[in-house]
């Protein structure tokens, strides 16, 4: 399915975008992908946790402090390991590292500035902070690439079933799920890194607001999320068929076979 058929169809009020970069030295040349439908900009959830990691390491000096937080920020998307990082280094440090090595600049959100899931993003600066990412990785960053590792093994209902849709069982993934009760949506998104040899790799993103105004539906995320319980099948359930179709998609506009995917 198409991206003229995935936006058509969305609910009124909903927004989705959804983007893609394939790149690197002695491949084809390099390749993007773009499609937005409602907002231009999205808060980020948790799907930005991978990068903050990136950015924190060279501001704590201790590096197993930083590897006992940046880890589980990764793998399991422990909230409270990320904002260890994300207060002792500090949101504008931490965005300003992100600017100077990817090029990509992010505010951090406003009236509170240690939320660090309130960051507002375009899909396709996601795609090409990650590239960068995944560039640095495959060409000796040990940061980056423990990075990347770590988002391989981020598995289970975290994963929304990414690797699958992609035909990437070796894909680094990471996803970000969230609705605020000052929110009338709920917020699916996903990246995955798709390492291709040698220096080169594809990065896929897609993100997505679906509405959510069922007000028990909305009574009892909220209960969960507040007593600390999961979420991820609810967001499944509402945006997961649309989050793994936009990344298929983007994959396809590419022009890269999934077969071939590590």
């Amino acid at each position: 399915m198409g991206f003229n058929e995935l936006l058509g169809n969305l609910r009124p009020g909903a927004s989705a975008q959804a983007a893609g970069i394939s790149r690197g030295y002695t491949g084809p040349p390099a390749r993007t992908v773009t499609a937005t439908s409602g907002l231009t900009r999205l808060r980020c959830a948790s799907l930005l946790k991978p990068l903050y990691a990136w950015a924190a390491a060279s501001h704590i000096p201790d590096a197993e402090r930083w590897r006992r937080h940046a880890e589980p920020a990764v793998v399991v998307s422990s909230n409270a390991d990320t904002l260890k990082l994300w207060l002792a280094v500090g949101p504008r440090v931490i965005l300003d590292d992100l600017d100077r090595r990817t090029g990509v600049r992010w505010a951090p959100p406003n009236g509170d500035p240690s939320r660090f899931g309130s960051v507002e993003v375009s899909a396709a600066e996601v795609a090409a902070a990650y590239a960068v990412l995944a560039q640095a990785a495959v060409t000796g960053d040990p940061v980056a690439g423990e990075i990347v590792e770590w988002m391989r093994r981020v598995g289970g209902e975290q994963a929304f079933g990414a690797r699958e849709a992609l035909s990437a069982p070796g894909a680094g993934v990471k996803c970000g799920w969230y609705g605020a009760p000052d929110e009338s949506c709920l917020r699916t998104h996903a990246v995955a890194v798709l390492p291709r040899g040698g220096t080169q790799v594809t990065v896929v993103a897609a993100m997505t607001a679906q509405p959510y105004t069922d007000e028990r539906d909305r009574d009892v995320y909220q209960a969960r999320v507040s007593e600390g319980l999961p979420v991820e099948a609810e967001h499944e359930k509402v945006a997961g068929t649309l989050v793994r179709a936009l990344m298929t998609a983007t994959l396809a506009e590419l022009g890269e076979d999934q077969a071939a995917s590590p």
